[in-house]
């Protein structure tokens, strides 16, 4: 059985779909990344699936239960960790998992061991009996996270696990994150903006903007698909700039040509043959480069192609354009 089941959700605010029509599976044991910008869907998704909000239309089930009509038994098997750390600062680490527990409703015998197993689990044993307001960042976050896998749910969702953090930290509650996943077998639901986050964590990630799903597939083979090296260059304005990316798209062995504002990516599997022809194309069409890159593709790729806008450009350049993609 999936951990979780979605057909046709729909969230609307008024006029606004912040959540329009999508449909997915997530498979029960896996560590399933819904990726997109602020505003996409992310959060209005998982807010259904963890029954803090009820959809316009449309059904869903976590853990076998319906979001609507079983709330109460979602809430029985879910953990959820959202963006901001909701930890006591005057507590220490283990008052605060106590606290947890109770609101749990973990049996009493439970209890100590279950707090024992997940501060060893997040190597917070030696800090347990310190006040939380010590801790760093990092930590706190850490405590948090382990809160939520008191009970032992079936599916532990993550809000932006890791926003705010620095690299180093982000690492590491990375790895936490993936022991969650292979101590317990917990399916984990993992929202982020953080392509490498997605890519070093996730076995299938589904991408969301403007409300709709655009693709869902492992890191791996939707990069596989823009093919195994991506060209980036900029361009002067030019009359031609039409007929050169028309040109370029038409190209065998291009498998997508995407564009925003002067900066264009090609993917191919054949680098080395394409970069003297995108130069003979130019120079026959006057279209001056300015400078040319090659690289692996990545997630920021990934999402590129599929949006046509950059994740990371939070102002949503609504200017940038998408060739059509030969897949």
């Amino acid at each position: 059985m999936d951990a979780v089941e979605i057909q046709s959700l729909t969230k609307e605010f008024g006029e606004v779909k912040a959540v329009d029509n999508i449909s997915f599976n997530v498979e029960a044991g896996e560590i399933f990344g819904f990726l997109g910008p602020n505003g996409a869907g992310k959060s209005t998704t998982m807010m259904i699936l963890t029954t803090l909000l009820k959809p316009s239309s449309g059904h869903a089930l976590v853990a076998g239960f319906d979001v609507v009509t079983q709330a109460k038994k979602v809430r029985q098997n879910i953990g959820y960790v959202q963006q901001e750390i909701a930890v006591d600062e005057y507590l220490t680490g283990r008052e605060n998992l106590l606290l947890n527990a109770r609101l749990n409703h973990i049996p009493k015998n439970l209890i100590d061991d279950r707090i024992d197993y997940v501060l060893e689990l997040i190597e917070l044993s030696e800090r347990q009996n310190e006040d939380v307001m010590t801790y760093s960042s990092g930590m706190k976050k850490r405590l948090y996270i382990a809160g939520g896998l008191l009970h032992r749910p079936k599916v532990l969702f993550l809000d932006e696990p890791t926003v705010g953090l620095d690299i180093q930290t982000r690492r590491k509650i990375w790895d936490y994150i993936i022991k969650i996943n292979k101590e317990f077998n917990m399916t984990i639901f993992l929202s982020t903006h953080y392509m490498e986050e997605a890519d070093k964590l996730c076995d299938r990630v589904g991408i969301i903007d403007y409300g709709k799903i655009q693709v869902i597939d492992s890191p791996k083979i939707m990069k596989d698909k823009l093919g195994n090296e991506a060209i980036t260059f900029k361009i002067l304005d030019s009359i031609h700039k039409i007929e050169f990316l028309s040109q370029l798209n038409a190209i065998h062995f291009v498998t997508d040509v995407t564009t925003n504002d002067d900066k264009i990516i090609v993917y191919t599997s054949k680098a080395t043959e394409l970069i003297p022809e995108i130069f003979q194309i130019s120079a026959r069409l006057q279209v001056k480069i300015n400078s040319i890159s090659l690289t692996q593709p990545s997630l920021d790729d990934v999402f590129v192609s599929y949006t046509g806008h950059d994740l990371r450009d939070e102002s949503e350049n609504f200017s940038s354009r998408k060739l059509h993609r030969k897949r």
